[in-house]
């Protein structure tokens, strides 16, 4: 994982998106009413739906809206529908990009997305160009502030609960799971330590230095994908 700081990624994603707290509480939505709409409203049989309420938590969203999906998607009828669609491409410098969307309609999020490409500086390629250049894992920080334990203790802690690898940053200690794993080490971990994110991610397998050109074409490509309201997630092999 050398050379991705998954953390500062996370730190300047949250500071931008903090006046688009409306726009990311409806995107959470769409994920809860699919989650609850596939598996049902109970979350000790829906895994799927506990990620994606844990993920609502960390965003502060209110429980009202929380529920309020949940009953959308269990109540009588047919309902919405949503479509999971992965856009791949490059951006500024060659950096592969995973776009993950959540659509209703396939023919404007398939516009919306190559025009973000096109006009950033970016090409979008084909199903399959990128996406295995990253690999799907589970990812929790605990930050180093006030942390009781010393780091082999908590490197053998987290060895113990199952986790793949630690590293160890200035601010915190950021551990990869198998995605298989990741609640288990979660739920483990949270028993003794503060966990600061939890999350299901894509980490790319190499990445990519920019010079500031190109990584401020590259933010400004991520940012109109991120506004669009189909658009769920963004994922770059940036460095």
């Amino acid at each position: 994982m050398s050379g991705h700081s998954k953390w500062h990624n996370i730190q300047g994603r949250k500071n931008a998106q903090d006046a688009k707290r409306g726009k990311i509480f409806q995107k959470i939505s769409r994920e809860i009413y699919m989650a609850a709409k596939a598996g049902g409203p109970d979350l000790s049989t829906n895994p799927a739906l506990r990620l994606v309420i844990d993920k609502a938590k960390s965003a502060n969203m209110p429980n009202d809206n929380v529920d309020r999906a949940i009953k959308k998607a269990t109540s009588a009828g047919e309902g919405e529908h949503y479509d999971e669609i992965t856009y791949e491409g490059y951006g500024p410098g060659g950096v592969a990009i995973l776009v993950h969307t959540l659509t209703d309609n396939r023919n404007r999020t398939a516009t919306n997305v190559r025009v973000a490409f096109n006009r950033n500086g970016g090409n979008l390629g084909e199903t399959g160009s990128v996406n295995y250049l990253f690999d799907r894992k589970g990812y929790i920080a605990i930050e180093r502030e006030g942390l009781s334990v010393d780091e082999d203790t908590l490197f053998e802690d987290v060895l113990e609960a199952g986790a793949e690898d630690m590293e160890i940053l200035p601010e915190v200690f950021e551990i990869y799971t198998a995605p298989e794993d990741f609640v288990r080490v979660r739920d483990q971990l949270e028993n003794n330590f503060t966990l600061a994110q939890a999350e299901l991610t894509m980490v790319p397998q190499t990445t990519i230095q920019l010079n500031q050109e190109q990584q401020e074409k590259l933010d400004r490509l991520v940012e109109r994908l991120e506004e669009d309201d189909d658009v769920s997630e963004v994922f770059t092999s940036a460095e």
